[in-house]
């Protein structure tokens, strides 16, 4: 493996001379060279589920060149995938061992640990992709924007279809003026698709393939038991974020991008109730956001748990998405925007089923169209792999302009499902201005050994 200041020196002066050293003028195809100076390394936590894809696809880019993962069966088999030895369960031991040997790190692990996993990396030099959402907590994202900006690293949220131009080209519609001035936006997912609003299991003896102390991380302590891992994990209070955190990075991807739909003043739940431990099985939440330069008011609304908005709102919408042997409407999730002149739907997680303007006639508007491979996951890697190689690039989901602003709107919301009301929130302080007790959800407390 070269030295890593070769490599750095090399990235440097390639980048001051522009992209052209790495792609092939015209394509859209990546031409990276590889020779091994100008290849970024990578190291990959939490290598199964979405890291999975995460790992791959950066060794389309890059040189995957150390895996961490709490399993230590997975771990084993993703090192001889990669063809590496570097290999460790707790991401700590795996970064102070690699050192310089490591340009970029990607975070796949449950959202708990996204912010201590991101801001050790950040603080190593090292450029970060990281999974939505950003982080559990409000605070976690504010301060990984500021450590990314202070530390002048490349960083990329997976909302993988930030890079997908059908939704960047309504975006900018909205932006253009395409449903008049907003007054709704509506959001609703499927979601949850793993158990919510029920009690802890029974106790278990740790499996030997797992590293359970590694797994919990910064979250408080409890003992091993069915319903955490390695996917279930996403229901409790202390490891996920419920499924508002787990699909409204992608689902409000649209309306984030086109409204600036960022420092909500208030925020209101009803849900089925929970036991502050195991989030409710379903809820709806309503937003306020303000005028923010010229842009009017508006209320967003999030349903899960099988609520949807009032059907009598799709009456005049025509697109219908086949799902089994039917054709519905609306999708099982999605987004509808309402505003005084038209109206927007877009069916599926990521806008992905189809997109429908009621009322006008579409805008023709100049957009950034993410160049790349035709898949989204793959282009949002090359836009990552892209700006690392050259500094006068950016990430579009970068953690201080996109990524850190969408986790705090959506997180927000989980303050008033666990009060179960309505929370006034002052977006400068982070500080719920109507409820002082619900400072502990907006900065959890994180143990020695995990700072972020």
């Amino acid at each position: 493996m070269p030295k890593m200041s070769d490599r750095r020196d090399f990235l440097k002066t390639t980048a001051a001379v522009g992209a052209a050293g790495f792609w092939v003028t015209g394509s859209l195809q990546t031409a990276l060279s590889k020779s091994p100076n100008e290849q970024i390394q990578v190291a990959c936590i939490g290598i199964n589920g979405k890291g999975r894809s995460d790992s791959m696809n950066a060794a389309r880019y890059g040189k995957v060149v150390a895996v961490c993962d709490i399993d230590r069966i997975r771990l084993k088999m993703a090192a001889k995938q990669f063809k590496t030895n570097h290999m460790e369960t707790d991401f700590r031991e795996l970064l102070d061992k690699m050192g310089d040997r490591v340009d970029a790190v990607t975070v796949s692990t449950p959202d708990h640990n996204h912010a201590v996993i991101a801001s050790k990396a950040i603080r190593m030099g090292k450029h970060v992709y990281c999974q939505k959402p950003l982080t559990q907590s409000i605070w976690e994202a504010r301060r990984l924007g500021e450590l990314a900006r202070k530390h002048g690293v490349v960083t990329q949220m997976g909302n993988q279809f930030t890079a997908y131009n059908p939704m960047r080209r309504a975006a900018y519609q909205l932006r253009a003026g395409q449903v008049g001035n907003v007054k709704e936006v509506h959001v609703w997912t499927n979601r949850p698709v793993w158990p919510q609003g029920e009690n802890r299991k029974n106790l278990k003896p740790i499996p030997k393939n797992v590293d359970w102390e590694a797994w919990i991380g910064r979250a408080p302590w409890r003992a091993y038991a069915d319903g955490f891992q390695p996917f279930v994990w996403r229901g409790w209070w202390d490891f996920g974020s419920g499924a508002l955190g787990d699909m409204a990075c992608h689902t409000c991807n649209l309306p984030f991008m086109g409204l600036h739909m960022k420092n909500p003043t208030a925020v209101e739940a009803e849900h089925s109730g929970h036991n502050g431990d195991s989030y409710p099985s379903w809820s709806k939440i309503k937003y306020d956001f303000p005028e923010l330069n010229g842009r009017a008011p508006f209320k967003m609304f999030w349903y899960d748990g099988g609520q949807l908005p009032p059907q009598k709102l799709f009456d005049d919408v025509t697109l219908e998405v086949k799902r089994g042997d039917k054709k519905i409407k609306p999708d099982s999730s999605g987004v509808l925007i309402l505003g005084d002149k038209a109206k927007m739907y877009a069916a599926g997680d990521y806008a992905d089923n189809g997109i429908e303007v009621i009322g006008a006639k579409e805008l023709d508007v100049e957009y950034p169209v993410a160049p790349g491979p035709d898949e989204a996951d793959l282009r949002q890697k090359l836009e990552w792999f892209t700006a690392m190689h050259d500094s006068s690039k950016t990430t579009t989901s970068n953690f201080p302009d996109y990524a850190g602003p969408l986790t705090e709107t959506i997180l927000l919301g989980n303050l008033a499902v666990f009060k179960g009301g309505r929370v006034d929130w002052d977006a400068k302080k982070l500080v719920a201005t109507n409820d002082s007790e619900l400072s502990h959800i907006v900065k959890p407390v994180i143990p020695a050994g995990y700072e972020v």
